[in-house]
């Protein structure tokens, strides 16, 4: 079977082959851009890009050269496609130094919106774990702090609120990481002054859509999507079969970008942070921060599409 990288580079190839006894298009049309696609944070009306970055596994290596050069080239990627959210944690290993020795290393560095989370137990431990955060990534006021899979959520958003009104964080939240504890974190959200909060939804996975994103919408929390793959059970349902019709409606020229638009077209999600260590990938999931978003009418569309996958 073909992997995601192999259906990029023979899609890439036959659209190549295709135009070689066509008419070249007028440069003005081919460096014309689709749109970029923002969503406000509801609290402050901030914009962001709807496509952030996620470094979950993907950015937890040694420190590398060769390492190093490809995970540049991924981040390279993210800020060329108008990427901005990039979301890490102290749960994934080296990823938060990683993310700060390539954000050094680069001599140009767009704005961008650094997000981590706090995941220990104990009012002191909570303090220093954020304030190693700081440091690693090279951070001076982060803008997202949420505490990761409510670990000891009442203690650890207590400091959260008090750095907050103090100006050593944006914006606070609480995060599940790998969809459970929905009950609770439901409860948070109808109790505690969030500004984010953070779950998986996908094609794949839609109970957010029972209680979560309805809520968040209702209460003026954003929200930012992680696991929209599923760890990569989309693609292996749509593994070597055609893009739909569908696709082309909303600019979408891979499964990738299929899977981030039907995400987008819930007007609840405010940012998806996709991780992957592949440049490729990261260009092609860029392509999804561009162009159309799926109506109503299109959205059911993409549901039949995805249910008749074999």
């Amino acid at each position: 079977m073909l992997s995601r990288r192999q259906c990029l580079q023979l899609g890439a190839s036959l659209l190549a082959g295709s135009s070689l006894g066509a008419q070249a298009a007028p440069q003005d049309a081919i460096d014309k851009k689709p749109p970029m696609i923002y969503r406000a944070i509801p609290g402050s009306g901030e914009l962001l890009p709807v496509i952030g970055m996620g470094t979950s596994r993907t950015f937890d290596t040694q420190n590398d050269p060769q390492f190093l050069a490809n995970l540049t080239a991924v981040m390279k990627a993210f800020f060329d496609g108008g990427g901005k959210v990039i979301d890490s944690s102290p749960m994934y290993g080296n990823a938060e130094l990683r993310v700060g020795d390539i954000l050094r290393s680069m001599t140009t560095l767009p704005p961008y919106f650094a997000a981590t989370k706090v995941w220990t137990v104990g009012e002191g431990r909570g303090i220093a774990q954020m304030e190693e955060s700081a440091r690693l990534m090279d951070v001076k006021v982060f803008d997202l702090i949420a505490v990761h899979n409510l670990k000891d959520w009442q203690t650890q958003l207590a400091t959260l609120k008090r750095w907050k009104n103090e100006g050593r964080v944006r914006y606070i939240g609480v995060t599940t990481s790998h969809g459970r504890n929905h009950p609770q974190i439901i409860d948070i959200m109808r109790n505690e002054p969030l500004d984010f909060v953070q779950f998986s939804y996908s094609l794949a996975n839609r109970e957010a859509e029972n209680a979560l994103l309805p809520l968040a919408q209702g209460r003026g929390i954003a929200t930012m999507i992680n696991r929209p793959f599923q760890r990569g059970e989309l693609f292996s349902k749509s593994r070597n079969t055609p893009l739909p019709d569908i696709a082309a409606e909303l600019d979408c020229k891979s499964w990738g970008q299929f899977y981030l638009k039907f995400i987008l077209s819930n007007p609840a999600v405010t940012c998806i942070i996709p991780a992957t260590s592949s440049p490729s990938h990261m260009a092609d999931n860029m392509g999804a921060n561009f162009g159309r978003v799926p109506d109503d009418v299109q959205r059911a569309e993409m549901i039949r599409v995805y249910n008749s996958l074999s």
